[in-house]
């Protein structure tokens, strides 16, 4: 019977081109390395070297027998790399989804980055509603979810990150761009560009107008907010949107102001209750929160209108 031993000691033979050598490398004795080399002879029933002189050489059949032993540790050798690759956190695969207010670019500009750090690192980045990203959640389609508060479901943890507040957008050049703050008596005629219902933003801000008695021009709806967005800019209307997207269309004109009273835009961090997180999506988290909170810091002007 063969033993890795005997295996490992004739691969190092012809490595090196020697049981001198190959005792080096394997930091035995000559003579430990000339017995495994027996030992394998004997029980393959081959000759795998032959002596010329001081030297030994291999035969054909030791030339054969080589190719398929060095495929082996080859790809010992390449599992040992992914597990080293896995533990600093170089390599793996990662699932996340999210909804559109951050996958427009806050969160595909943030995975860049992570990934330039990370070359082996495979990411499945996708886009959806809260309810749906909820359920890939759940049923262990995402690792990691981005989605609206409040979300309620046994098999999911919810973790809400920093509050943001809501902006208002303006087209340039409209008259409300002189006000540092907007209240909803300034929206009073305008045309409104709503996102369509049901959304907790959606719901929150019709409540505010509604408390207000303040009636605005509403004869379009859009699914997404940076619709929205890119209708405002293009001089349509006005609307109330989340940060994420309104930072995406301030270099197309598109104005921002803060908006009074204050607006929530909540988001929450989804992960499976039953599944620990892997270390790729530990470090992955850990990134993106710090980038939120960087970019909380650099809205805060937004935030500054009275609550």
């Amino acid at each position: 019977m063969i033993n890795p031993r005997q295996i490992e000691a004739f691969r190092a033979v012809m490595l090196t081109g020697g049981i001198t050598s190959a005792a080096e490398l394997m930091n035995i004795s000559q003579p430990a390395v000339s017995r495994l080399i027996s030992d394998l002879q004997h029980a393959l029933k081959l000759t795998l070297f032959e002596r010329r002189g001081p030297r030994i050489a291999p035969t054909s059949e030791a030339m054969s027998l080589f190719q398929v032993v060095d495929r082996s540790f080859v790809g010992l050798d390449l599992i040992e790399q992914t597990a080293r690759d896995l533990t600093a956190r170089r390599s793996g695969a990662l699932r996340v989804a999210s909804m559109p207010a951050l996958g427009v670019g806050f969160l595909p500009r943030y995975v860049a980055r992570f990934l330039a750090e990370r070359p082996k690192v495979d990411i499945a980045l996708r886009g959806s509603t809260s309810p749906i990203i909820l359920d890939w959640v759940a049923t262990g389609q995402c690792e990691l979810g981005f989605a609206h508060t409040p979300i309620d479901h046994a098999a999911v943890l919810t973790e809400k990150l920093v509050g943001l507040p809501a902006v208002a957008i303006l087209p340039p050049g409209h008259p409300l761009t002189a006000k540092d703050v907007l209240t909803p008596q300034d929206f009073a005629g305008e045309r409104f560009i709503s996102t369509t219902p049901p959304t907790l933003l959606r719901y929150r801000i019709d409540t505010i107008f509604a408390d207000h008695d303040v009636s605005r021009i509403m004869r379009t709806e859009v699914q997404l907010t940076m619709s929205a967005c890119a209708m405002v800019a293009a001089g349509y209307g006005v609307s109330i949107v989340d940060p994420f997207t309104a930072c995406e269309y301030t270099g197309h004109g598109l104005v921002m102001r803060p908006f009074a009273p204050r607006v929530a835009f909540d988001l929450a961090i989804l992960r499976s209750a039953q599944i620990p997180l892997s270390m790729i999506a530990e470090d992955f988290l850990a990134g993106f929160q710090e980038d939120v909170k960087r970019f909380r810091a650099e809205i805060g002007d937004l935030d500054e209108a009275p609550k």
